[in-house]
């Protein structure tokens, strides 16, 4: 069932980051207003259709739409 809710929260997640410089993914979650694992669902999606950047700054996964 999740799995056919992936695209929404895709989009949620984009929405969250449009317009920034980028986010940590406990940023975003709150942003986004999703579960931890409806985050890492939409992060997949986007990730797989190289729509983001990642990196790890101070321990922490900071996510950027390219």
């Amino acid at each position: 069932m999740l799995q056919e809710k992936a695209g929404e929260f895709a989009g949620k997640i984009w929405n969250a980051l449009n317009g920034t410089e980028g986010m940590t993914t406990a940023q975003i979650k709150k942003a986004a207003e999703l579960a931890d694992k409806e985050l890492y669902l939409g992060l997949g999606w986007l990730l797989r259709e190289d729509k983001l950047n990642t990196e790890e700054v101070k321990g922490k996964l900071v996510v950027s739409l390219k």
